[in-house]
C-alpha cells in the first residue's frame, strides 16, 4: 500500500487536517476536512480555560477533565476515520504531522487560570493534546514541530526557496477549491515533512 499522513493545525475546538501521500516526491492531497473537537461548537467548550476561569476551584477542574476527555474521543473518531478511509483507497496511513505552539510547557491549573496569556495558551494546548493522545491510540506515529520554525525547517529539509516552498503550497490545492487557506497549507506541509522523515527512519 502507498504511505499517506495526517498533517493537523488545531484551534481552540477544531483543527484543519489535511492528508498527504507523495507521488514521485512530490504531495499529492488525499483527504481535507476541518473537524470540530468538541461535542458542542460554542465558546463555553471551544475555550474550556476561559470558562473554567469563571468558576469555582473543584468545578473548573472538572469541566477542563470532561472537556480534555470529549477531545481525546473525538480527536480518536477524526484519525480512526480517516484512516479507515485511506485504507480504503489504498493507502497505509504511516505518520500524524503535529504544529505546535512556540509557548513553554504549561503550570499548574491554578497558575494557568490567574494569567489570562496562559488561558489563551492552554484552551490551544488542549486541544493539541488531544490530537497526539489519539495519534498514538491508533498506532500512528506523531511528528510534531514549532510552528514558528516550519517554513525554515521546510526550505531545509526540501531544498526550496521559500517562493518555490509557498508556490508549491498554492498550488497544491488548486484542484480541491477553497478552502485552501494557511490552515490547510501548513497542515500539508507538516504532513509533507512527516513523510519525509519517515522514509528517512526506514532507510536507516
Amino acid at each position: 500500500m502507498r504511505h499517506a499522513a495526517l498533517g493537523f493545525r488545531a484551534h481552540s475546538g477544531w483543527t484543519a487536517l489535511v492528508a498527504i501521500s507523495l507521488e514521485e516526491d512530490f504531495p499529492l492531497v488525499i483527504l481535507r476536512e476541518r473537524p470540530h473537537l468538541v461535542k458542542t461548537f460554542s465558546y463555553e467548550f471551544r475555550q474550556p480555560y476561559h470558562t473554567a476561569e469563571k468558576r469555582p476551584s473543584p468545578e473548573a477542574h472538572g469541566f477542563i477533565s470532561r472537556v480534555r476527555a470529549e477531545a481525546r474521543r473525538l480527536s480518536y473518531r477524526v484519525i480512526h476515520s480517516a484512516q479507515t478511509t485511506l485504507h480504503k483507497q489504498g493507502y497505509e496511513l504511516k505518520c500524524c504531522g503535529l504544529l505546535l505552539s512556540s509557548g513553554r510547557p504549561l503550570p499548574g491549573l491554578a497558575q494557568i487560570l490567574a494569567s489570562h496569556a496562559l488561558i489563551h495558551a492552554a484552551d490551544g494546548e488542549l486541544f493539541r493534546e488531544a490530537l497526539l493522545s489519539a495519534s498514538k491510540r491508533c498506532g500512528v506515529e506523531s511528528f510534531t514541530t514549532k510552528e514558528s520554525e516550519l517554513l525554515e525547517r521546510a526550505v531545509n529539509a526540501l531544498h526550496l526557496r521559500h517562493s518555490e516552498l509557498r508556490r508549491h503550497l498554492t498550488n497544491l490545492g488548486h484542484p480541491l477549491g477553497p478552502p485552501w487557506a494557511q490552515d490547510e497549507k501548513f497542515a500539508a506541509l507538516v504532513a509533507w515533512l512527516s513523510l519525509l522523515q519517515e522514509r528517512f527512519f526506514q532507510r536507516t
